[in-house]
């Protein structure tokens, strides 16, 4: 497979492939509906919407789609909506979940109700996304900006494992992957540096494979070849990063949401652990992010 280095190559990918099952959830907004209905057209997904049924052909009118494409399942309120998706996957009648109008944590509450098994035991949600950024030479996989505020150790170990395998999905063979803090010096102050300092010495001992992994390392250092030049660090993640794990999601959140809004990235996001992808977008986000984001969950499911 060749490398993807645009999220246009992922739709391209997914299209040459039988079409997963999606579920969208609450399933109401135009968003979600153009979104679900161009990946539907694009041979992306077959799709099932929950959620109130006249709502969804008032919305699906109003755009001029024809909700006969879809299969709906006619369920009131939000977390019935939520619940009845859940169902549906573990039921074994859809391979992906995304998340249309409805507040995250009535979303991620049906995904985590025991009852279902979405979740394996001590398993851990994270998100990742996918990003074409104007200013970087290619596509970059980073986590977590949306789920886990403040990581441990231990969960630091399993995103950083998500982030390679999203990495390897889209061609990358042996990724490049950046643990960010504020310096690349290990001071013992800043927790962020030395995890990273035990991730890095974990991968370069084996026990974290299929990568190449080093930090702490700033993230100019890690995008930026002229800065990690400048500050004479030489080791092939520097300056061509393929994955960047943040040490919390106040940096992880403010990176996402500065590349959006002010370098006008376009992104594929989804949340790995559970049984299947599950799509996670911003009820903000555009119609184009949400049909990237099915295209990455139905490659990665």
């Amino acid at each position: 497979m060749m490398e993807i280095r645009h999220l246009e190559e992922i739709i391209t990918t997914v299209q040459g492939r039988i079409p997963r099952r999606l579920v969208a959830v609450n399933a109401v907004d135009d968003h979600t509906l153009e979104a679900v209905n161009a990946a539907v057209d694009r041979g992306i997904v077959r799709a099932i919407l929950t959620g109130d049924r006249g709502q969804i052909e008032t919305t699906c009118a109003s755009l001029g789609i024809d909700p006969e494409k879809f299969t709906i399942e006619d369920v009131a309120g939000e977390e019935g909506a939520a619940r009845r998706g859940v169902e549906l996957i573990t039921e074994g009648k859809a391979d992906l979940m995304m998340k249309g109008l409805l507040s995250t944590d009535k979303y991620m509450k049906a995904i985590l109700n025991k009852d279902f098994g979405l979740l394996p035991p001590k398993g851990v949600l994270s998100h990742v996304t996918v990003m074409e950024n104007p200013g970087y030479h290619k596509l970059l996989v980073v986590g977590d900006v949306a789920i886990i505020p403040y990581p441990d150790l231990a969960q630091k170990i399993v995103m950083t494992g998500y982030l390679i395998r999203t990495a390897q999905a889209l061609g990358i063979e042996k990724p490049k992957v950046a643990l960010i803090a504020a310096t690349e010096q290990v001071l013992t102050a800043i927790p962020a540096c030395t995890e990273a300092a035990i991730i890095a010495k974990m991968a370069e001992r084996g026990q974290i494979s299929g990568a190449l992994i080093d930090g702490p390392m700033a993230l100019d250092v890690a995008i930026d070849a002229e800065s990690a030049a400048i500050k004479k660090i030489s080791n092939p993640v520097a300056g061509d990063a393929d994955c960047l794990l943040f040490p919390n999601i106040d940096a992880g959140n403010v990176f996402y949401k500065m590349s959006a809004r002010m370098c006008r990235s376009e992104q594929a996001a989804i949340v790995a652990g559970a049984r299947v992808p599950l799509v996670l977008s911003s009820r903000g986000d555009t119609m184009q992010t949400k049909l990237y984001s099915i295209a990455l969950a139905a490659m990665l499911g």
